[in-house]
């Protein structure tokens, strides 16, 4: 996602392209104004507010930190001298200002946007439709495929049931999981929802299923041309 990754500039599936020729691989090293914290087991080990983000290619963005805002064992920063960094997994939890960031830090140039969209989405496994609707809110999100969203009226939940999956993003927050069962054949995690824990960037999703579309077809029409 965003510089790095995905189809980022910078990313293993770069999208787009320059009119130069551009390194195999870079860093980009930018100050980030956020105060950031981390906690292991409700003590403080890292406070500071005079952190470096780090980008570099093909990676996800990491923090770098002043020596003296760490106190736990930490390795340098090979891209900030005088600066070091720590594993996302050696500490408890983030904290951006006051809030807790989960799996990665937050990118500033990663981009959510969802728009009410006429195209019908039509969502298909074995040929029995299990959701189709012209309801759909598109999310587009920096470096991924764009993703629909079904109003759950529109979904056909006698096919379709709860997963223990839960996964998260630090943008969109924490995804329930569906699982689809067609002429006795279940195929796991289908589709997921953000119903609680959203953050803001997925308000506009919030209750509604989005499904994968290397596990189930999933069309997608033109859409209507009248306003």
């Amino acid at each position: 996602m965003s510089l790095t990754v995905g189809t980022g500039p910078f990313g293993s599936h770069r999208g787009g392209h320059f009119d130069f020729d551009a390194p195999q691989r870079a860093a980009y090293v930018e100050p980030f104004p956020r105060r950031v914290r981390a906690v292991i087991e409700g003590a403080t080990v890292i406070d500071s507010d005079d952190v470096l983000l780090i980008h570099e290619s093909g990676a996800l963005p990491r923090y770098a930190f002043p020596a003296g805002d760490v106190e736990i064992s930490a390795d340098e920063e090979p891209h900030a001298p005088g600066h070091v960094r720590v594993d996302w997994d050696v500490v408890d939890a983030w904290f951006e200002e006051d809030e807790r960031v989960v799996v990665h830090p937050t990118d500033p140039y990663h981009r959510i946007d969802s728009f009410s969209t006429s195209r019908r989405v039509r969502v298909t496994l074995d040929d029995i439709a299990l959701a189709e609707s012209t309801r759909v809110i598109a999310l587009y999100e920096t470096g991924l495929p764009p993703r629909f969203y079904l109003p759950p009226a529109d979904v056909r939940f006698e096919l379709l049931e709860p997963s223990t999956t839960m996964t998260e993003c630090p943008y969109k927050g924490t995804a329930r999981h569906w699982s689809a069962t067609v002429g006795g054949r279940t195929v796991p995690d289908v589709a997921w929802e953000y119903r609680d824990h959203v953050r803001r960037e997925a308000e506009a999703v919030q209750g509604r299923l989005a499904f994968y579309p290397d596990r189930v077809q999933v069309d997608v029409s033109p859409g209507s041309t009248e306003r």
